[in-house]
């Protein structure tokens, strides 16, 4: 048996162990949204309402699907880097459920990436 000395050690290690509440829901998409300059983006909203932000050298897309996007497992949210002849693009995608900060935070962070040629 170990026995743990009592003493400013213990009570972070009690702190560390302790359960955490952590942000639910999908939260407000103008976060996201908000982030994109009519100069440098083109905006859709479809008939479905759902919104798509793409790049004006189309190198860059967002979709924002609130219902779902049609033929996923509840995507809410895709964004996609299209690559060049050399190194491939990427896509991130976030279900209906993902809180709109996780969200724009990845936005941010992708814009941040980009710069003009």
């Amino acid at each position: 048996m170990t026995v743990v000395p009592a003493g400013p050690g213990l009570s972070t290690t009690i702190e560390a162990l302790r359960l955490r509440e952590w942000q639910l829901g999908p939260g407000q998409a103008a976060l996201v949204t908000d982030q994109f300059a009519a100069d440098d983006f083109h905006l859709i909203v479809d008939d479905r309402a759902d919104v798509h932000v793409s790049s004006k050298d189309g190198r860059f897309y967002l979709g924002w699907f609130p219902n779902g996007r049609p033929g996923t497992d509840g995507e809410g949210w895709s964004i996609a880097v299209t690559g060049t002849a050399k190194v491939p693009g990427y896509r991130l995608s976030f279900d209906t459920e993902t809180p709109a900060d996780i969200v724009a935070a990845a936005v941010a962070r992708v814009l941040g990436t980009s710069r003009r040629v």
